[in-house]
């Protein structure tokens, strides 16, 4: 019950089913469209792949920089959903600690961070709160199963999270031309055998620093 002096409470209507899902099949078809042909995003066709209309994109995104911060903030939350499993699963002790950075790194290729890292260049607000707070939860979450992996003695010393997100990046990110139309087919192969790099007992010393994602950031 309210009293004379206090203001009864608006309730926010929660959007209908319907629209979660069409905002969801938005963000979907862009983020399939970039990873095929790049950072620029035709809105009619992201439309047409979502299956709505153009006025229902709008309704939801009022133009492309909106998009895109919702595609960028999706793929990182799926990231670090990934990371974070595999923390739980070595913290059940169902993996070993490298085991549970091996599975991050086999999962996260499947959201294919390469090709999509171009779309990093577009316009829309890097800074925004919601990306810093998203990309400090990726970062928190990656920190943890690398160093965790460099405790048990099963991760080389001298790699750094930066390295990590860089072999991620360019090892999911198809190569020029049209010659290599199954591309995918080679990714999780050729990330076994990075990854196997990463293994202690280290056969060789790395030039250079570990990197950290502030460094990549920086570039």
């Amino acid at each position: 019950m309210t009293t004379a002096t206090e203001k009864p409470q608006r309730r926010v209507p929660r959007p209908r089913a319907d629209a979660v899902r069409n905002r969801e099949r938005i963000v979907a078809a862009a983020r399939e469209l970039l990873v095929e042909h790049g950072p620029v995003l035709p809105l009619d066709e992201v439309a047409r792949r979502a299956g709505v209309g153009n006025a229902t994109l709008y309704r939801n995104f009022k133009d492309r920089g909106e998009l895109m911060h919702h595609v960028v903030l999706t793929v990182t939350d799926t990231i670090t959903e990934h990371a974070e499993r595999g923390l739980a699963a070595e913290d059940a002790g169902e993996v070993t600690a490298f085991g549970a950075l091996r599975t991050f790194v086999h999962a996260a290729a499947e959201e294919r961070i390469g090709a999509l890292c171009p779309m990093l260049n577009a316009t829309f607000d890097k800074d925004h709160p919601e990306l810093v707070a998203a990309r400090d939860r990726l970062t928190g979450a990656i920190e943890q199963l690398t160093e965790r992996a460099r405790t048990a003695g099963e991760l080389r010393p001298d790699i750094g999270v930066g390295d990590l997100m860089v072999a991620l990046s360019q090892l999911t990110r198809p190569l020029p031309g049209t010659g290599c139309l199954d591309f995918d087919r080679y990714v999780h192969r050729h990330l076994q055998l990075f990854l196997d790099g990463l293994m202690a007992p280290a056969r060789s010393e790395l030039p250079g620093e570990p990197a950290t994602l502030e460094d990549l950031r920086q570039d």
